[in-house]
This record gives C-alpha cells, sequence and structure tokens, in this order.
C-alpha cells in the first residue's frame, strides 16, 4: 500500500504534470474548465471594451464634423451680415431704388407729427 501512496506524489511532482501538461488533459479540465466562467467574463469585458472605444471613435469623429460645419456656419452669416450691413446703407437703397424706377423721392424736409386733440 505504500507504493500506491507514493505514486500520486510522483505524478504531481514531476513526471505526471509534464505528462498531463503535453497530453492536453491539464490544459483543457483543469485551466480552462475550471475558470470558464472568468474566461467568459474577461472575454465580455473585452468586447465591451473594443465596442466602447469604435463607439468613441465614432463621437469623436462627428464632433470633428460638426465643429467643421460650424465654422462654415459662422463664415457664412459673418458674410451675410455684412452684405445686409451694406446693402441698408442710405446711398445704396437710393442707388437701387433708382435702378428698379420705384418712383421714390428722398424727403427734403424733416418728418412732422400730427397731433388729434379730442
Amino acid at each position: 500500500m505504500e507504493t500506491k501512496k507514493e505514486m500520486p506524489v510522483q505524478e504531481k511532482n514531476g513526471e505526471g504534470f509534464v505528462k498531463s501538461l503535453f497530453s492536453g488533459s491539464l490544459v483543457s479540465e483543469k485551466l480552462i474548465l475550471g475558470n470558464l466562467g472568468f474566461i467568459l467574463m474577461l472575454t465580455l469585458i473585452g468586447a465591451i471594451y473594443i465596442a466602447n472605444r469604435f463607439h468613441a471613435e465614432k463621437t469623436i469623429r462627428r464632433i470633428d464634423q460638426l465643429q467643421d460645419e460650424v465654422k462654415e456656419l459662422r463664415s457664412e452669416a459673418m458674410s451675410t451680415s455684412a452684405e445686409l450691413m451694406y446693402i441698408s446703407k442710405q446711398s445704396t437703397v437710393q442707388r437701387l431704388v433708382k435702378e428698379r424706377a420705384l418712383g421714390l423721392n428722398e424727403l427734403k424736409e424733416p418728418p412732422y407729427k400730427l397731433i388729434v386733440k379730442d
């Protein structure tokens, strides 16, 4: 009986470990099956990390695109307001009225206020 007790001790120390490592039983049974939940959790966390990275990059690209659009619209608004200021000048309005022959004349006298008494 002593030899039977010594044999498992001998497998744990040397030949048994190497033999089970090369046969694949150590990897498949003890490492993988024993830690299957942990491996699945790591896989899920890795997939979430990758998805989060893609989402963040997509968001950054969208932010850059919107910032470019804001710059373009801001410059368009500034040019439109400058054009409006130019068109609304008195001399420009007077010239446009004469070109289009609207029949309007500039006042020679200042306007006056009508007061109605009861």
